[in-house]
C-alpha cells in the first residue's frame, strides 16, 4: 500500500459518496484522484484546481504516495488551500479537514454557465439532425400515403390541438351535403348558384356565398375538403371560432372579387371552397411557418418523400398560382387561379391585422 507522504503511515482504502479514496488513519490526510474530485465538487471546482496546478511549476516538499516522485505545491481558490499534487498519477494530496472544506455539487460559475448553454445548443442540434434524418422517411400514419399519392402535401409535424375544431367540421359537413345534392342535377345548380362575373349580383347576391358550397366533381370536393380540413382544425384552434369563421368569410369574397374584376364580362360561372380556403393556406404558413410538410415525388417507379417547411411550401404554392393565372388568361385551364390569388391576400391581410391586435393567450398558444 502507499505511504503517507506527511506521516508515512500505510494509507487505507476507504469508500466515500462518489468511489474510493485513500485515507492516512494517523495524520487523517488523504489522496483523491481528479475524478473523484469532479464528483463531489463539480465540473467547475475541478477545472479551476487544474488551471492553476497547471500554472504552477513549484516543486513540493512532499513525494507523491504513488510513484515517491516531488509533487507541485499550489494554492487552490474558494477555499484557499495549499495543495501538493502529482499531474501524472492524477492525484491531490489533502491534509487535514482540508477536502472537507471544498465546496459540494456543482458550483455556479460563467464556466459552467456556458457550458451548459453548449450542451443544450449541442442537444437541439442533435434533435435537428435527428429530424433532418427522419425527413426523408415515409410517414408513420399509413393513411398519409393516398392523398400524397395524389400530390396532396401531409403533415410531418401538426401542432396540437387545444379544443374541437367545430366550424371546420362543421363547414366540411355542410360542403358534403350541398355538394352531394347538387351532383343529382349538377350543371343546373352550377349555373344557378356558382358566381357569374357578368351577372355578379344575381339573386341579390347570394351566389357570392352559395358558390363556396357547390363542386363541379368528386375530385374537385375531395380536394378541397381535404386542404380544409388538414389547415383549418390549426388556424381554427389558434383563432378561435368565430375570427376563423371571419378569415374564411372575407377570403371567399375576395376571392369573388378579384375573379370579378380580373374579367368582369365572363359569363363562366365559378364554384368551390378554394377562394376561401387559399386565406386559410396562407395563414396556416405563416403563422406556422416551420411545421413540416410532406411531399411524395415520383421518378418512373422509384417514390421519394420531400419534407419542407410550411413557409418554402407556400413560396412554392404562390408561384403555381401566379403561372395558373397565365393559363388562365390565356383559355388553357378553367381553374379560377383569381379567385385563389384573391383569397390568399386576404389571409395575408388578415394575419397581418392579426398580429398587430393578437391577444396574448393567442400569442401564448402558438409559442
Amino acid at each position: 500500500m502507499p505511504d503517507c507522504p506527511t506521516c508515512h503511515t500505510s494509507l487505507d482504502t476507504r469508500r466515500q459518496r462518489e468511489g474510493l479514496f485513500f485515507f492516512c488513519p494517523g495524520c487523517h490526510g488523504r489522496a483523491v484522484t481528479f475524478p473523484q474530485i469532479r464528483r463531489v465538487t463539480g465540473d467547475a471546482y475541478i477545472t479551476g484546481l487544474l488551471g492553476q496546478l497547471n500554472r504552477t511549476s513549484v516543486p513540493g516538499t512532499h513525494p507523491c504516495p504513488f510513484c515517491s516522485r516531488p509533487m507541485r505545491e499550489f494554492h487552490s481558490k474558494g477555499p484557499p488551500l495549499e495543495l501538493d499534487a502529482c499531474k501524472g498519477c492524477g492525484v491531490v494530496w489533502f491534509d487535514t479537514r482540508e477536502f472537507e472544506s471544498v465546496p459540494e455539487g456543482a458550483v455556479s460559475s460563467e464556466h459552467e454557465i456556458h457550458l451548459q448553454g453548449l450542451e443544450a445548443m449541442a442537444r437541439h442540434r442533435l434533435e435537428q439532425l435527428r429530424k433532418e434524418r427522419a425527413s426523408d422517411s415515409a410517414p408513420e400514419e399509413s393513411w398519409q400515403w393516398v392523398p400524397a399519392i395524389f400530390g396532396f402535401p401531409i403533415e410531418s409535424d401538426s401542432p396540437s390541438l387545444r379544443r374541437y375544431p367545430m366550424l371546420t367540421w362543421g363547414l366540411a359537413l355542410g360542403i358534403v351535403l350541398v355538394s352531394g345534392i347538387a351532383f343529382v342535377h349538377l350543371q343546373a345548380a352550377v349555373d344557378r348558384f356558382g358566381f357569374l362575373p357578368s351577372e355578379a349580383f344575381r339573386l341579390g347576391g347570394l351566389t357570392w356565398i352559395s358558390s363556396f358550397f357547390i363542386h363541379a366533381g368528386f375530385l374537385h370536393l375531395v380536394g378541397n375538403l381535404y386542404f380544409l380540413l388538414i389547415f383549418g382544425d390549426n388556424v381554427e384552434d389558434y383563432l378561435g371560432r368565430w375570427r376563423h369563421g371571419l378569415l374564411i368569410l372575407g377570403a371567399t369574397l375576395a376571392g369573388n372579387l378579384v375573379h370579378f374584376l380580373f374579367d368582369p364580362a365572363s359569363s363562366r360561372p365559378c364554384v368551390g371552397a378554394s377562394g376561401g380556403i387559399s386565406g386559410i393556406v396562407v395563414f396556416y404558413a405563416l403563422q406556422f411557418p416551420h411545421v413540416r410538410l410532406g411531399f411524395l415525388f415520383r421518378y418512373f417507379l422509384r417514390f421519394r418523400w420531400i419534407h419542407m417547411p410550411a413557409w418554402a411550401a407556400l413560396v412554392l404554392w404562390l408561384l403555381l398560382q401566379g403561372l395558373g393565372v397565365v393559363h388562365q388568361s390565356r383559355g388553357l385551364s378553367n381553374v379560377a387561379a383569381t379567385a385563389h390569388l384573391g383569397g390568399a391576400v386576404a389571409g395575408l391581410g388578415f394575419w397581418l391585422w392579426w398580429r398587430r391586435h393578437e391577444l396574448p393567450d393567442a400569442r401564448e398558444a402558438a409559442a
